[in-house]
């Protein structure tokens, strides 16, 4: 069975070859509210594994000079899979200069021999979409005697000694983990940890159960109650609408100064007008371009200066 996908250009990890450890069906720990696959009974085992072999000699025939990131992930949870460690090494010794990216819910950091495999990537993007315990149950349906608790230890312990570049994404559903409580309590954890970005991003794909996403500027809205020091990111723009308004200089200098703004989101927010006087700030260097995790980021020089004497 093939385990290789793509490779896909992705926005925020550059051109990616995916393994799919898990192609035949889902098996996953969560069984997420917003899951693109069908609902199923979680596991906290995979039932049906592919060899080490198979894959890297698969990863072989696939991988190129031009791959940027080996994306592992899967039909449900990667780091599930029985062999993960071995696997990883065997990547390492093929990879060459291309970097090793997993995709996990975080869940089994709780693990040790898990926890000391993701040490051997190069990236790591951790999901972690609520912080209280019922919210958590409820969007992520997690198997049981999963704790959120126990996962938020070992996700700080995991900042703390990962040499790489480590990734949040915050996925939100409207009405269940987008209050001003929760995201205040999210922003309180997120300022303990040594991250690369934080990705927000929202219902972008067919849900497994009747929920819905946030639209753009809701996204937005929400960035704003992080704290401004966190390197937030509005990764969804399925829902994204145009809101074109006007920024005076001082405001433009404001927004950027509470949260740094991709290209992109100023397309969206800002209209013609706005772009030339923003275009006119970053000539006399009052704002600056920074790269973030493979993103190009507008930010105010003075925040990068401050940021750079830390």
């Amino acid at each position: 069975m093939n385990t290789i996908f793509g490779p896909i250009n992705s926005r925020r990890f550059g051109s990616s070859l995916g393994i799919d450890l898990s192609p035949a069906l889902k098996q996953c720990n969560f069984d997420c509210l917003y899951c693109e696959l069908s609902p199923s009974a979680t596991t906290d085992t995979q039932i049906k594994t592919i060899e080490v072999s198979t894959i890297v000699n698969q990863l072989k025939n696939h991988l190129n000079e031009k791959i940027d990131v080996i994306t592992i992930t899967a039909n449900g949870e990667p780091t599930l899979y029985p062999h993960l460690d071995e696997l990883v090494n065997e990547i390492n010794k093929v990879k060459g200069k291309t970097q090793t990216l997993i995709l996990t819910n975080s869940s089994t950091l709780t693990d040790k021999k898990v926890f000391n495999s993701l040490l051997k990537l190069d990236q790591v993007k951790l999901s972690l979409d609520a912080i209280s315990e019922d919210i958590f149950r409820k969007i992520d349906r997690p198997h049981k005697d999963i704790k959120i608790e126990e996962i938020i230890k070992k996700v700080i312990d995991f900042s703390k000694v990962f040499s790489g570049k480590l990734f949040i994404e915050i996925l939100f559903v409207h009405g269940i983990n987008d209050t001003e409580d929760e995201i205040k309590k999210l922003s309180n954890l997120l300022l303990q940890l040594k991250v690369t970005r934080i990705d927000l991003s929202t219902i972008d794909r067919p849900p497994a159960y009747p929920v819905s996403g946030l639209s753009y500027k809701e996204l937005y809205s929400a960035s704003l109650l992080f704290d401004a020091s966190l390197p937030i990111h509005i990764a969804s723009r399925v829902h994204a609408e145009p809101n074109n308004s006007s920024y005076s200089d001082e405001e433009i200098l404001n927004t950027l100064d509470k949260r740094p703004l991709t290209t992109e989101d100023i397309n969206l927010l800002f209209d013609e007008d706005s772009k030339k006087r923003l275009s006119e700030l970053m000539k006399s260097s009052k704002i600056v371009k920074k790269m973030v995790g493979n993103l190009e980021f507008l930010i105010l020089h003075t925040n990068e200066v401050r940021k750079r004497i830390k």
